[in-house]
């Protein structure tokens, strides 16, 4: 018995996973990863590294980050305590669907998550205060494949739900794409 259910979003690979809870007077389980699983989503790597977040302020934006290839990487996004806005942008080269972003909320009582393949970045807003992010990568961290685009960049036009209360000086330090910006290979 499957304990996710794999929705597709307008943006081809990129799925949001509702995790199934088996619950009791006691509380719930809820599966986090399962490679079994989460392969028939696109997962098809070993997890290379598990990041834990905690972001304070509602209203604060982290990201828009993604590595270059040959690092690039699949994250599984999930909100463990609160609230969030998720973003992913598909910056593929050649998509159909190129600079179109799909966003969903994320949170401890919805139990979903985002699966996010190569080729997108990823950010996304607090709802709520003291927001706490569980994110499963397909590649380690390596700041040389390391990029990101600007949260507020015009050609995105993405409308953040809240107005920005923070955001890391590197995360606003991000240029704006240029009208030659073609994408990333994937």
């Amino acid at each position: 018995m499957s304990r996710f259910r794999i929705l597709d979003t307008p943006l081809a690979g990129l799925k949001v996973v509702e995790r199934i809870r088996l619950a009791d007077e006691r509380g719930f389980l809820s599966r986090l990863f399962c490679a079994d699983e989460l392969k028939i989503a696109g997962w098809g790597a070993p997890v290379a590294q598990i990041n834990h977040t905690l972001t304070r302020q509602a209203g604060t934006v982290r990201g828009l980050h993604y590595q270059n290839a040959p690092h690039a990487e699949a994250k599984l996004v999930s909100c463990l305590r609160g609230e969030v806005w998720d973003v992913a942008v598909d910056l593929r080269s050649g998509s159909p669907t190129f600079l179109h972003f799909f966003a969903e909320r994320l949170s401890a009582e919805n139990a979903r998550s985002l699966l996010i393949p190569e080729g997108f970045a990823h950010g996304f807003q607090t709802l709520a205060p003291d927001c706490e992010m569980l994110y499963l990568h397909s590649c380690a961290y390596r700041p040389a494949s390391e990029a990101g685009l600007n949260p507020e960049d015009p050609r995105l036009g993405i409308p953040w739900p809240r107005t920005i209360t923070d955001m890391s000086q590197r995360d606003r330090g991000h240029p704006t794409l240029s009208e030659n910006f073609s994408g990333v290979p994937v």
